[in-house]
């Protein structure tokens, strides 16, 4: 957030974005002095989920994206829709639209396969229905 540095702000939703992710006393101080950070302060500080050396960056990438496909698509699909809107919702109203997403997601094929894949002691072939 180097903006103020240059005489401008920052744009595209820094300054309501950032003091979403870090706390606000941080963010301030990030945006007032334009100050870079390291990877191990963006790392501290939660702005990234972990640091890799750039030879290894597209390694971990795929691994994590792998990991990630190999759970139900669905699951994965409202669990992002859920934490995101929740985000703008109260606690409760939050914890509704959550139950009314796990209820939808209990009827999925794929609800079925985890829990028998798992009773089978064998990896869960999610289809995405």
């Amino acid at each position: 957030m180097t903006e103020v540095t240059r005489g401008i702000i920052p744009g595209n939703g820094g300054t309501q974005l950032l003091p979403r992710v870090v706390p606000l006393g941080m963010a301030l101080e990030l945006m007032f002095t334009g100050d870079r950070i390291s990877a191990a302060d963006a790392l501290r500080l939660g702005l990234v989920n972990r640091v890799v050396p750039q030879a290894e960056l597209m390694g971990a990438a795929l691994a994590l994206a792998d990991k990630i496909n190999e759970s139900a698509p669905i699951s994965v699909r409202m669990v992002k829709e859920a934490t995101l809107k929740g985000l703008d919702m109260s606690l409760m109203d939050g914890l509704r639209l959550e139950s009314l997403f796990s209820a939808i997601v209990h009827t999925t094929e794929d609800a079925h396969e985890g829990p028998v894949a798992f009773a089978e002691k064998r990896k869960a072939e999610y289809k995405g229905r």
